[in-house]
């Protein structure tokens, strides 16, 4: 493996963790909000 190779993977590698991590937390937070909203549009209506 040449050098080039060698350090694309490595940057592949670093950068995998915090790219779950944060998608991770997006979406649970997209998820929480799209909850909260419709609860919250119940109360209103009723």
């Amino acid at each position: 493996m040449s050098t080039l190779e060698s350090i694309i993977w490595h940057v592949l590698g670093y950068a995998a963790m915090p790219v779950i991590i944060l998608s991770g937390f997006v979406a649970v937070a997209a998820v929480c909000i799209w909850l909260l909203s419709l609860g919250k549009d119940k109360a209103t209506e009723s």
